[in-house]
């Protein structure tokens, strides 16, 4: 009889755990605990119910790539096959894992933001102070030209497409 595929959600509580076998196969474990909410009646309100514990097991790859996510407090999402339960927690062979984006924003290497998106937003200069003048090469982590022509026009992104101060319009594609 094959194993049932389970989904869990919860939190990561403790370290995540990287080992690697004589064949250099990696393999991680981790602790995660769910705790579902129910409804009491009485008092009208939602209440914390009893913890449910998994210790979750990955392999090869993810494993690798468990063990370089995740951190303590961190909630994610597993599915996985139930291999056993004993001492009061739920032993799960995990297929696959994902952070859950309820209370969190997760980038990946491609959609990191660029360090400007952390510079604090000012308004732009006065038409009478020159510009300063922009690289006429693009490196990776700069916006494009016409990406700094929008933002100095002042538009917003609502209405019609920005005209430089000549008049010509800009354009608003890649």
């Amino acid at each position: 009889m094959t194993p049932s595929v389970t989904h869990v959600s919860g939190t990561v509580t403790g370290d995540v755990e990287v080992r690697f076998t004589e064949c250099g196969v990696a393999v991680c474990r981790f602790r995660l605990t769910d705790t579902p909410a129910q409804w009491d009646a009485a008092a009208q309100k939602w209440r914390d119910g009893t913890p449910v514990r998994y210790v979750c097991t990955a392999w090869r790859n993810l494993a690798r790539n468990t063990a370089e996510s995740l951190v303590n407090g961190v909630n994610i999402l597993v599915t996985g096959r139930i291999t056993e339960i004993r001492d009061n927690a739920v032993y799960l062979s995990a297929d696959d894992i994902g952070i859950s984006l309820r209370q969190r924003i997760a980038y990946t290497e491609t959609s990191l933001p660029s360090p400007a998106a952390a510079a604090p937003v000012t308004a732009p200069p006065s038409p009478a102070a020159p510009s300063p003048s922009r690289p006429a090469t693009r490196r990776p982590g700069n916006p494009p030209a016409w990406w700094e022509e929008r933002r100095s026009s002042g538009w917003s992104g609502n209405g019609p497409t920005p005209a430089a101060a000549d008049g010509t319009p800009l354009h608003v594609g890649r």
